[in-house]
């Protein structure tokens, strides 16, 4: 996404080509992750003792992992949306400065620490090889989680900018649901269940195609590294409602920040437009 021109960041069909594109990081994050155990130590807090850390063995690498790229700016594309955001470093870099995009408060709306949870009791359990832990694998467990839960954030936080393109759309039709406050209708709103079918569809497609060994195409018993329909499934029950949570929290506070913004200063709005 080039994320110094808003326009085309807000155009629809392009951020359904991003989130295409996304879908096959997730993809192969699951296919990476596969390879190893549920590994339960990993995600038990002070099981391994940290030097200056409490916390579980996968939270220091992604702390570790954030603070690292925060000093090459990655925490500063619009479209990136750490775990850790109070305790980022800042880059030596020169500021990138982009232009608004988002509302202000859009870095507020961080659904990360649910992301985590989710992943841990219920995407784990579905794509690892087996149950309990792999001592000579833990390294190599928690840097494929660290991938998996990037890649999922990023993700579901896009969230952000597929509601904004739907305001920006539709003003009049969610200006009413926001001042009215009707959930349900901003729900019903940013609902597509033609197109959340179709995504399940590609998914399961995509499944096949990247997590079958090539070696087995001829094969009566291909086997699959990840089960392409819980890869589907994942996404049913997961991300595309961890999706619309961002949406609808984003869209609650839409016209508070156009007020506001606007009374500070009147070229904002226009900005948003």
């Amino acid at each position: 996404m080039e994320f110094k021109k808003p326009a085309t960041v807000l155009n629809l069909a392009n951020i359904r080509q991003a989130l295409v594109r996304m879908e096959d990081t997730v993809v192969f994050s699951f296919i990476e992750r596969s390879q190893f155990y549920e590994s339960p130590s990993v995600y038990a807090p002070n099981k391994y003792k940290i030097p200056n850390f409490s916390g579980s063995f996968l939270d220091w690498l992604l702390l570790q992992n954030e603070k690292t790229h925060s000093l090459v700016r990655r925490y500063e594309s619009p479209d990136e949306t750490p775990f850790f955001p109070d305790q980022l470093e800042e880059s030596f870099l020169p500021s990138l400065n982009y232009p608004p995009i988002l509302a202000d408060y859009a870095d507020e709306v961080n659904v990360n620490d649910e992301i985590r949870t989710v992943y841990i009791e219920k995407i784990v359990p579905q794509i690892a090889a087996k149950k309990g832990d792999q001592d000579e694998n833990i390294g190599s467990t928690a840097c494929a989680d660290v991938d998996g839960l990037q890649a999922l954030s990023r993700r579901v936080h896009f969230g952000k900018f597929v509601a904004e393109a739907k305001f920006q759309n539709e003003m009049a039709r969610y200006t009413n649901l926001i001042r009215n406050k009707d959930i349900k209708g901003i729900e019903e709103a940013i609902t597509d269940s033609a197109v959340e079918a179709k995504i399940l569809e590609r998914l399961i497609a995509k499944g096949h195609a990247y997590g079958t060994d090539p070696t087995l195409r001829y094969s009566q018993n291909p086997q699959s590294k990840v089960q392409p329909e819980a890869i589907a499934k994942i996404y049913k029950e997961v991300v595309i409602p961890l999706t619309k949570k961002v949406e609808v929290e984003y869209l609650l506070r839409r016209l508070g920040d156009d007020d506001e913004a606007e009374a500070q200063d009147p070229q904002r709005k226009t900005q948003l437009m």
